[in-house]
């Protein structure tokens, strides 16, 4: 990476870091803006990846099923059963009517994306609704998981590229070292563990702990996931949307993998 594109990634942070944590202390519509925005364009960008590799992806019904996914996440209209019904059988009938490529293609291209991104991402939202009780305590949670998951990446990325000997996956990322993954890792338990002593005090130490694993882990899973994706379609960035960083996919595919684990934790386990 040059010395350029470091110093544009560091003043982007800079900028957007404050944004993102004010963001996510508001909750309530602003946040949800800001989520759909990154579900929405997250969803766009996929389906340009898929482009790549000759599908014909469902892009504005997509899109429509996304933002529906993401509202009712907020507003409860109808159970998520019914309105997975309906976006199942809304998007097999719109392929019925076209005649572009491979509609088995197209159609699991399009489920791929409507469900990872848009089911996953509307877990974020859930996550700062899920303490009710005490609407400033789900904006601690939420910023503590998105500060954890930067902390992860950092972590990974100065781990690997001090330390890293040991290929992670290189199939899908020839960068990425065993030797990265495991400072992520730790790094987001203590992170956790850090925001635990900070903020979380309605949290214990274990739930602490096992939300710093689950992103430490699953989060870094997600970033493989869409390397996956990226490194099949041909391209370094899901887009160049953000300078320095690539696209919003690229930045945020971390969270959008690791919340639905996070919900179903504290759904499960704590709350």
């Amino acid at each position: 990476m040059s010395k350029n594109n470091t110093a544009v990634r560091v003043i982007v942070s800079v900028v957007t870091i404050p944004v993102i944590l004010l963001l996510c202390y508001l909750g309530r519509i602003p946040f949800l803006v800001f989520i759909s925005f990154i579900g929405i364009v997250s969803f766009f960008e996929y389906t340009k990846l898929a482009q790549k590799k000759d599908a014909s992806p469902l892009v504005m019904p997509g899109i429509l099923a996304v933002m529906a996914l993401l509202l009712n996440s907020y507003f409860h209209y109808v159970d998520y059963f019914t309105l997975i019904l309906i976006i199942t059988m809304l998007i097999v009938l719109i392929e019925l009517f076209r005649n572009k490529g491979s509609s088995i293609f197209n159609i699991g291209v399009t489920f791929l994306g409507i469900f990872y991104i848009g089911l996953f991402s509307s877990s974020i939202l859930e996550l700062r609704e899920i303490l009710s009780y005490n609407y400033d305590y789900g904006a601690w949670l939420i910023i503590s998981i998105f500060v954890t998951i930067w902390v992860c990446d950092s972590a990974a990325f100065f781990g690997g590229v001090n330390l890293g000997k040991h290929k992670l996956f290189p199939r899908v990322s020839p960068n990425k070292s065993w030797e990265g993954a495991i400072f992520g890792f730790v790094f987001s338990v203590i992170a956790m563990l850090a925001a635990k002593y900070i903020l979380l005090d309605f949290l214990t130490w274990i739930d602490s702990a096992a939300i710093g694993i689950i992103i430490g882990t699953i989060g870094q899973l997600g970033d493989l996931t869409e390397s996956l994706i990226k490194r099949d379609a041909g391209v370094k960035d899901s887009s160049n949307l953000i300078p320095g960083h690539g696209g919003i996919f690229d930045r945020f595919d971390s969270l959008i993998v690791a919340s639905p684990a996070v919900y179903l934790y504290l759904k499960l386990f704590t709350f």
